[in-house]
């Protein structure tokens, strides 16, 4: 076990490394730059002053080895557009972006197990066509479209919801929170549902199925007791592995949602970091980002090995 966890850190590590320096290219190879934007009617000399101000105007080599020394002692550089240490920034919105990420994820699991054990339980049935076609849709309606539409009509018409922002100014309370998350939430748990759902429903058709659940029935097991033993834990290891799968669209959809729903989280805060070519605040969110999603499928193969005793005997 310990070799495991050594060499998934190791791997992380890595993920990590490449991650940034495909990043740090990336986003240095793009036209333009943080001077230009400002201003686009600055003078040669007026923009390498900037550029020397700003750190920029070294070769990228000598950029790149600068960032991961600063990187070594926990400095990730200031950000051009806010002008505050980079990685204070992005830690301030990351428990936005988690807490609406963990609540989709929630809310696609309520949806998505009841629905695909029952449609694995019964394929071809009615209920099954019903929810092949309800998640065909929510698979082909692209995130932002469906956000507008829920802002036009669920906020802007019947005025259920609030339109976007995190909080109601001037209130704070539990409710009024509940109630700016429950339309972004839905936007993203709608497809990752679906998903779960189609995956659920393949896994448990096949498991049901197997040589080693009828005769459990014919022992005289309650068909509740058959499906908790056989059918759920042997679809517990499929499960977690499409959720690992779906982890990093998941966190990357946030972008477009909190943008859409001007929820204040990382996904926003990405975007206005690469529209402003804020180079030191990119990084920093795609070392916080990838983080994150290593270490959620850190705990997801922790998780296998719960799942399946033989997983974990062989780690």
């Amino acid at each position: 076990m310990a070799g495991f966890l050594v060499r998934r850190v190791l791997q992380g590590l890595l993920v990590l490394w490449l991650v940034t320096t495909a990043t740090f290219l990336l986003i240095h190879a793009a036209p333009g730059g943080p001077a230009v934007l400002a201003d686009p009617k600055l003078s040669a000399v007026e923009r390498q002053a900037i550029e020397a101000r700003l750190g920029i105007d070294q070769p990228l080599a000598t950029q790149y080895l600068r960032w991961h020394a600063r990187l070594l002692e926990g400095d990730l550089g200031r950000s051009f557009l806010y002008q505050t240490p980079t990685l204070s920034t992005v830690l301030t919105r990351l428990p936005n972006t988690l807490a609406l990420v963990a609540a989709s994820l929630l809310l696609s699991l309520v949806i998505a197990v009841p629905l695909g054990v029952a449609v694995g339980l019964a394929p071809g049935g009615r209920l099954d066509r019903t929810v092949g076609v309800i998640n065909f849709t929510s698979l082909a309606i692209p995130p932002f479209w469906f956000g507008i539409v829920a802002i036009l009509l669920v906020a802007a018409r019947w005025h259920l919801l609030p339109a976007g922002g995190m909080v109601t100014p001037g209130q704070h309370d539990l409710g009024d929170r509940l109630a700016h998350l429950a339309l972004p939430m839905a936007v993203l748990a709608l497809p990752l549902s679906a998903e779960l759902i189609r995956f659920l429903r393949a896994a448990v058709t096949g498991t049901a199925a197997a040589s080693h659940v009828r005769p459990a029935a014919a022992r005289g097991l309650t068909r509740g007791a058959v499906l908790r033993r056989h059918v759920l834990r042997n679809t517990l290891v499929p499960l977690l592995t499409v959720l690992g799968l779906q982890i990093p669209m998941l966190v990357g959809g946030a972008a477009v949602t909190e943008t859409v729903f001007a929820w204040p989280g990382m996904g926003r805060l990405s975007v206005e970091a690469a529209l402003g070519r804020d180079y030191p605040l990119v990084m920093a969110i795609a070392l916080v980002v990838a983080a994150t999603v290593v270490t959620a499928n850190f705990l997801l193969d922790l998780a296998y090995g719960w799942a399946d005793p033989r997983i974990r005997s062989q780690a």
